[in-house]
């Protein structure tokens, strides 16, 4: 029904930047589509998401460093994040809501590393 590919992590330094892609195929109506991570120990949190209006939302701790944006043709988002700091450290999951079902789907996880 939903198959999410996610690309991009990796091991950078503090300041450094990386760019997340997300691709999705599905037979659903995409409500929307975004980044959540989950930082070692801490429990999955939203990172930023983008309506199929175009409508973004970040959390607070990204904004200014992190954008997301998407190429709606291709059912496809990316998150580039820029100023990286340690406490982005974690697993990035894209995670998409569709029409006429209350599911959220979730990709496999991608490993983001930031090293002070």
């Amino acid at each position: 029904q939903v198959n999410l590919v996610e690309s991009g992590g990796g091991l950078v330094e503090a300041g450094g930047s990386l760019r997340l892609t997300c691709a999705a195929s599905t037979l659903f109506s995409i409500v929307s589509m975004g980044w959540f991570r989950q930082p070692p120990g801490k429990e999955r949190e939203l990172v930023a998401s983008i309506a199929i209006d175009g409508t973004t939302n970040y959390a607070d701790s990204v904004k200014g460093r992190f954008n997301i944006s998407r190429n709606k043709a291709r059912n496809t988002i990316y998150l580039q994040m820029d100023n990286l700091n340690p406490e982005d450290t974690g697993v990035y999951y894209c995670n998409l809501k569709a029409r006429r079902t209350t599911r959220d789907f979730w990709g496999q996880g991608t490993q983001v590393t930031v090293s002070s």
